[in-house]
């Protein structure tokens, strides 16, 4: 008797919860008209992080705030559905780490497209075959993705948001364990799980494959075969997974960036990517550096890649806590493109929480 006037209370409040999120949809719709009118873009980096910061400062429990993240990113993922058919190009086949990112990005009433690769994702975008791209950047333990930098020297598209994705490995196959004779997936996946496949697996032969989805894949048609990858890469092809969580790190964290046509505007906590190419002549890097310290600019990261225009020439990619548009990063900047050949805003946007 108790139970069921506890669960009648639930399906009183399902009922209003229903007509309140219906209420938000109208309310969308509403908006959606009002930005079509200004040409301008249904994805909002800047109020996206405004509506989860609002929910969760609000949140007095018992829900934990990453339910409440994840009920809201469907939320937002079906208002984003109400005003435009939205497309996200990420790095394929389904069920890559590429493509989990992008669901925790985007939600699941987006329209998602693989591309076989980054300098496809790019190409996407640009041509507006897709409004977003999803590209990797850098990982905890292998660093940067230089295939993504170099993109950047080239193009045109932004920085919109990030993503930062916890990645879990794991061992799946058709066959037992003990029948395994051969592993499959991408060369860096085997880096991170050499610990474990050492003292589990040492006399396995192990096969590169370009994708973890396209190990799984070729693991779910070849007898005593497995893979390593992703949970949703094991269901995505009728795999079973023999051991979870097989990397040889629990701080195993992959970057993405969303790439896109429209800057984000200026929220409580933000990041700028920019890139640069410093002059030929004696104390060059140390000349760039100078703005930063004299304006208290923070740089979370500093990366080089060949120019591939000429030998010995390099472009930098920095990442700076603060928005472009802050007058102390501006003045910065501004003092920085002095000392330089080269120099591009890559976009600012909001930082990761």
């Amino acid at each position: 008797m108790i139970l069921s006037k506890l669960r009648k209370k639930i399906d009183s409040i399902d009922k209003n919860i229903l007509e309140l999120l219906n209420q938000r949809a109208g309310i969308t719709l509403s908006i959606g008209k009002v930005k079509a009118k200004k040409k301008a873009s249904a994805y909002v980096p800047n109020r996206e992080k405004e509506v989860y910061d609002n929910i969760l400062k609000l949140n007095k429990g018992p829900l934990k705030d990453d339910t409440l993240r994840a009920v809201y990113r469907e939320i937002m993922s079906g208002s984003l559905a109400l005003e435009k058919s939205l497309k996200v190009s990420y790095l394929g086949p389904a069920a890559t780490f590429t493509h989990l990112a992008a669901l925790k990005k985007f939600g699941s009433s987006v329209k998602y497209y693989p591309a076989s690769s980054i300098t496809e994702i790019f190409a996407e975008v640009d041509k507006a075959r897709a409004d977003y791209g999803v590209v990797p950047i850098e990982n905890s333990i292998e660093g940067a993705i230089n295939h993504t930098l170099d993109m950047f020297t080239e193009s045109d598209l932004v920085i919109c948001s990030e993503i930062s994705f916890e990645i879990t490995h794991n061992l799946m196959s058709k066959y037992p364990l003990g029948s395994i004779k051969r592993i499959y997936s991408k060369f860096e996946v085997f880096g991170q799980c050499r610990l474990w496949l050492e003292s589990n697996m040492p006399k396995v032969e192990l096969k590169e494959t370009s994708s973890t989805s396209k190990a799984a894949e070729i693991a779910s048609g070849e007898k005593n075969s497995a893979a390593i990858g992703s949970s949703l890469a094991a269901e995505c092809y009728g795999l079973k997974i023999l051991a979870k969580s097989i990397e040889d790190s629990s701080h195993n964290i992959t970057r993405f960036l969303v790439i896109g046509k429209t800057q984000s505007a200026p929220t409580a906590k933000d990041k700028t990517s920019i890139m640069f190419s410093a002059k030929d002549k004696p104390g060059a890097l140390h000349d760039i550096l100078v703005p930063f310290k004299k304006n208290g600019i923070n740089m979370t990261k500093i990366e080089s890649r060949p120019s591939k225009k000429k030998a010995w020439e390099y472009y930098f990619f920095v990442d700076l806590q603060g928005h472009a548009k802050n007058p102390k990063i501006k003045k910065a900047l501004d003092e920085l493109k002095k000392h330089t050949s080269v120099f591009k805003v890559l976009g600012s946007y909001p930082a990761h929480n």
